[in-house]
């Protein structure tokens, strides 16, 4: 599925009537959730670097993605919902000399944090089951850069920002219970607003005394992954005490 109609899609459950919206009002909940990445060609996970003589590539095989989720009802309509999440972008490298004969390949891992504010709708489908759609934006902050060495080659990553602002969409579908919290199970489509950084993929000769034709590729850091969430239950009790007290 293509960004644009993943997004439009989003757009459209956010759109849906009230009627059949259910969300609590002045409730705060607190979830757990796990992300495994999945790379799919058309968010581009790879990169060709090409020199005379010199071939590479750069591809994201995957990741994981996991943290806190909060969530707070604002009307019968509409929840926000925000968090602090860590992602591992995990990638593979090649590096090709076709003078030599060499090549050679590794793997390394990209993180970075998130922290997300989109508006949440649900639908209703059963009693206790749930369908919600999201879209907002995220704040997606990269610590640090990365370098990688191979016996004749390096790779190394560097950030471009150390924070930069990205759109973030999703559906998915929970089952809610009166006593064990919530559970959910979704995806999620992740697009930074350009390059997250950019690779160097460089040759050295055999003793490494001088670096031969760097090549250098864009990262986009866009993802699509597989949602599994928990959110913890509140007592209605306390939830009925507390709105006494207000």
């Amino acid at each position: 599925m293509g960004s644009r109609k993943f997004v439009a899609l989003l757009s459209l459950g956010l759109a849906a009537p009230c009627s059949s919206v259910y969300a609590q009002p002045g409730v705060t909940t607190f979830g757990v959730q796990v992300k495994p990445v999945f790379p799919f060609s058309y968010f581009d996970p790879s990169i060709e670097l090409s020199r005379p003589n010199l071939s590479g590539t750069v591809e994201l095989t995957g990741g994981l993605a996991f943290g806190m989720s909060v969530r707070v009802g604002l009307t019968k309509a509409i929840s926000l919902e925000t968090g602090l999440g860590q992602i591992k972008r995990s990638y593979g490298f090649h590096l090709r000399n076709d003078t030599s004969g060499y090549a050679e390949g590794s793997n390394f891992q990209y993180i970075g944090y998130e922290l997300p504010v989109t508006a949440l709708v649900y639908i209703r489908l059963g009693e206790q089951t749930f369908m919600n759609a999201a879209l907002g934006f995220s704040a997606d902050f990269y610590p640090s850069d990365i370098q990688r060495d191979i016996e004749e080659g390096r790779i190394y990553v560097f950030r471009n920002n150390w924070v930069q602002v990205g759109v973030i969409g999703n559906m998915g579908v929970e089952y809610r219970t009166y006593k064990s919290g919530t559970f959910y199970i979704g995806a999620t489509f992740h697009r930074p607003f350009g390059p997250m950084a950019t690779a160097q993929l460089s040759y050295y000769d055999v003793d490494r005394s001088f670096l031969e034709y760097p090549m250098r590729g864009l990262l986009n850091g866009s993802y699509l992954t597989g949602d599994i969430r928990y959110y913890f239950h509140e007592d209605p009790e306390f939830r009925k005490k507390r709105k006494e007290k207000k």
